[in-house]
């Protein structure tokens, strides 16, 4: 039995659910926040996104059904949460997601949370560029190290649109970064 076979079935036990789900969260609670974090570009909203999955997580845990792996469902959970984040900030400003995420980008200079060079900084500026999808799988596959079937699972996309997203993606940002041109 692996691991998280285990925490599963902690998870399913009314009596274990409790220090199951504490396990879960100190398990996962850092991955899914970088995750999170390089989709909202900042850190007060990626804390707030990440308590929303995680509630949403701890609601939903009875219709998990194992037909993925558990961290594939819960980044499923992660994305959509952070997406939705995303599209609600630009409407209740009144800009384009694209506008936002630009907007955001932009604001990374004077994060406190933001601790990478000049060069991380450029990256993250070109990355908020990108379409949505490049960025998603961009960020997944070189970030967070993600086999493109795992991807797969989480973004319910084809193995092959996604090497493909990644290889425009990589494309566009080579192209930013040395010549500074727009995406």
């Amino acid at each position: 039995m692996t691991a998280e076979e285990r925490l599963l079935d902690r998870l399913q036990d009314p009596e274990t659910l409790h220090q199951g789900f504490g396990e879960l969260v100190n398990e996962y609670k850092e991955r899914l926040y970088w995750h999170i974090r390089r989709i909202v570009l900042n850190h007060a909203d990626a804390d707030d996104v990440l308590q929303n999955t995680f509630v949403k997580i701890y609601r939903n845990l009875h219709g998990f059904k194992g037909e993925s792996k558990l961290y594939s469902w819960m980044y499923r959970i992660a994305t959509n949460e952070a997406l939705s984040f995303l599209k609600s900030k630009s409407r209740r400003l009144g800009v384009t997601e694209g506008s936002y995420t630009e907007m955001m980008a932009e604001k990374l200079e004077s994060d406190v949370y933001f601790d990478g060079d000049d060069i991380a900084l450029q990256l993250q500026k070109a990355l908020a560029l990108l379409p949505e999808k490049q960025r998603l799988v961009f960020n997944m596959k070189y970030f967070e190290d993600m086999k493109y079937h795992d991807i797969s699972e989480v973004l319910g996309t084809s193995v092959g649109a996604l090497k493909a997203s990644y290889h425009l993606a990589v494309k566009k940002l080579e192209k930013y970064l040395t010549h500074g041109d727009v995406l």
